[in-house]
């Protein structure tokens, strides 16, 4: 596939490194308006690193937009010339709407929308697809390269934001989870190393029973829980101490700010 990224900051990185160790790629163009940060990627083989968005989209067959979105329009205006029937447009940029970018470059491009998570770097994303209706007859192309960069889902567009929250900024979620998990386990007498590889991988595996099982959590919860144990009494305190209901409310905060934020622009 012949891939651009516009716009390769840390969520342009994570993707292009993705692509790379996964082999996604026939060529990859990546552009930055300053290149001094990103010209060692020019070492990898078809990789090529410029600051004129144009040239790339000449190159490439599949736009990846990951770009503030108060760029977005610019760029869009800069690079709509060059568009033809061969390109898809995916777009990465939270809270910038598909008809927004239509608005732009018109009804007739294939347009997706992606929300994926900083851990497409190492092949593990959970990534949200939705599109126009040109966009559904290349969804597929878009599942394709998000499959090969962990696992993708297609939804409504409407529920986007909430899926940014859930997904994009859930990594941040767990990884506070696993840190608090690491100082408990450093508490109990591990050193902090060792304290961290016992709480990721253990989150790991408790992903991986879910994900290969299809169990509902509770499930797998019982098969550690036995009358009068510690797995119980310590799930009830961490009840009582409102974990699930900190969460929650956590989650939504985010959702409500990421609304505003969109009424904002």
């Amino acid at each position: 596939m012949k891939i651009a990224i516009i716009g390769t900051g840390n969520l342009g990185l994570s993707i292009a490194k993705g692509l790379v160790t996964n082999n996604a790629i026939t060529t990859l163009y990546l552009t930055k308006r300053d290149i001094s940060g990103i010209e060692d990627w020019g070492e990898y083989k078809n990789v090529f690193t410029t600051t004129d968005n144009v040239l790339a989209v000449q190159k490439s067959d599949i736009l990846i937009f990951a770009v503030q979105p108060s760029q977005l329009s610019s760029i869009l205006n800069d690079i709509k010339d060059e568009l033809t029937d061969k390109h898809v447009l995916i777009s990465t940029i939270t809270g910038f709407a598909i008809s927004q970018i239509e608005a732009i470059v018109g009804e007739e491009q294939f347009i997706i929308r992606a929300m994926p998570n900083t851990a497409i770097a190492v092949g593990a994303s959970m990534t949200c697809l939705a599109s126009n209706t040109k966009g559904m007859k290349r969804i597929k192309v878009a599942e394709a390269i998000f499959n090969r960069l962990g696992s993708s889902l297609i939804i409504p567009e409407t529920q986007m934001q909430a899926a940014t929250v859930v997904c994009a900024s859930g990594v941040a979620f767990w990884m506070r989870l696993i840190r608090a998990s690491t100082q408990a386990a450093v508490q109990l007498g591990f050193d902090s190393h060792d304290a961290q590889q016992l709480t990721m991988h253990t989150c790991n595996g408790a992903s991986k029973l879910l994900i290969e099982s299809g169990n509902h959590p509770e499930e797998e919860i019982d098969r550690v829980t036995t009358p009068r144990g510690c797995t119980i009494e310590g799930l009830n305190e961490m009840e009582h101490k409102g974990l699930s209901s900190s969460l929650i409310h956590g989650m939504v905060a985010s959702f409500n700010k990421i609304n505003m934020i969109k009424k904002e622009q």
